[in-house]
């Protein structure tokens, strides 16, 4: 790979990210913004989770924190994972009953969550593999 393929790469790369924490960082400031923890909560505790409300606050709590740590490609590898897990959870309580598409052939899917692990998770391997290149 020529050095500037591969500046190109991590740039493109940095991108990706960036535009991830930019998401999930909105995603957090909108459900703090609308007053959606609480409900989010009360939607945990109906599916059975106990303290819906302390997750639902973590959750949020974590998307407000981590996410512009994301974009500093700080701890990139164990917070994009750790999104990812959550991103998982949304597609199996919320997404995955409302099948693939989130807009037009159905509603409410998992095709943007989808997308979004799939980007964390290739940040994350992209981080892990540079980080043991370097030690």
């Amino acid at each position: 790979m020529t050095a500037a393929h591969s500046k190109a790469s991590r740039q493109a790369l940095t991108a990706i990210r960036c535009g991830l924490a930019a998401l999930l960082f909105i995603h957090g400031v909108a459900r703090v913004w609308s007053d959606g923890v609480t409900p989010f909560g009360g939607f945990l505790e109906s599916r059975g989770f106990p303290w819906g409300v302390g997750i639902a606050w973590g959750v949020t709590l974590y998307e407000l924190i981590a996410a512009p740590l994301l974009a500093t490609g700080r701890r990139v590898t164990p917070i994009s994972l750790v999104f990812a897990a959550i991103y998982a959870c949304g597609i199996w309580l919320v997404h995955a009953p409302e099948g693939w598409f989130v807009v037009g052939l159905g509603r409410n899917g998992m095709e943007y969550s989808v997308l979004i692990i799939l980007c964390l998770l290739a940040n994350a391997w992209a981080h892990r593999s540079a980080s043991h290149r370097t030690h």
